[in-house]
């Protein structure tokens, strides 16, 4: 009976413990989550304000006396592609990473435009009197639009990385059990003939639906990758590293549950192992299990 009682006790305490990291890590994920949304509302709103001003600048062009029928044309014609991007950029959701990314490079089309015009009208108006003396004044119009193109280039980086981070996936709900040869749980290493893992890859409605492959580096106590294969590589920043095991399977964007399973070789020892997970070419889960 006491015996009964004390496995009770612990199984509570083990389930308290778990009941307490879920929540951590949920609670984590949310916070994480809300931050990246405040950035790119944040990077959105900064957008509508840049089309807001290239806007301004063609409603002062169109103030000019160009006597050029075709440039006064296509100055319209750019002066409402500028309006109307700004409207879809308004009525544009900020989960929609894709296409905001794709309207910062239609303002940077647009700005390089308009800085060719600039150049056109400053040639075109050199004979006249008047504009010849604010000759100086568009020079310095057009080394601010080259600047704010700059400055947009170096925006759309930044929004790329927030993006990608946005988007990279990651594996929980990781767990390693001990199989024998008939397939059945075993707490003894030496009986052990294979390891299963058991995991999670995270939902996440910003990645790209499609088929993954789950590479898993099991590295020992001593710091040595457990392998199989020397040709098993996989490319992760600039080279190609080794890996244990593989799986594909098609994401979808929600939760997606996958099992790996290691034939133990027979010189595996005791100790802190440690299961590193990489997706498209991302670490995106890293996992210390105990042999013993």
């Amino acid at each position: 009976m006491n015996k009964n009682r004390t496995i009770l006790i612990v199984v509570i305490a083990v389930l308290v413990v778990v009941i307490v990291l879920l929540a951590g890590m949920s609670w984590h994920q949310h916070t994480a989550m809300s931050e990246m949304v405040e950035q790119m509302e944040w990077e959105k709103e900064q957008l509508e304000n840049e089309y807001e001003d290239l806007a301004i600048q063609f409603d002062g062009y169109q103030d000019m006396n160009i006597r050029n029928d075709s440039l006064q044309d296509q100055l319209n014609r750019e002066q409402q592609r500028v309006r109307d991007l700004l409207e879809e950029l308004r009525v544009t959701k900020v989960t929609n990473a894709r296409r905001i990314a794709e309207l910062k490079k239609e303002l940077a089309t647009v700005r390089a435009v308009l800085a060719d015009y600039v150049v056109q009208i400053d040639s075109l108006n050199r004979t006249n009197e008047r504009l010849t003396a604010e000759n100086t004044q568009y020079r310095q119009q057009y080394t601010e639009v080259a600047q704010v193109a700059q400055q947009l280039q170096e925006e759309k980086t930044q929004l790329t990385e927030v993006v990608t981070r946005a988007a990279m996936l990651e594996v929980t709900d990781f767990t390693v059990v001990m199989l024998n040869k008939n397939d059945r749980k075993t707490r003894m290493l030496s009986h052990a003939a294979k390891l299963q893992f058991d995991y999670t890859i995270a939902k996440n409605i910003t990645t790209e639906p499609g088929m993954k492959q789950v590479y898993l580096r099991l590295v020992t106590p001593e710091g040595e990758l457990l392998s199989t294969d020397t040709a098993h590589v996989f490319g992760y920043e600039d080279s190609h590293i080794g890996y244990s095991l593989m799986q594909e399977l098609e994401y979808g964007g929600g939760e997606t549950p996958g099992t790996l399973y290691w034939r133990m070789q027979g010189g595996e020892q005791k100790g802190i192992y440690n299961a590193d997970f990489f997706i498209d070419g991302s670490l995106v889960g890293s996992f210390p299990f105990e042999l013993k």
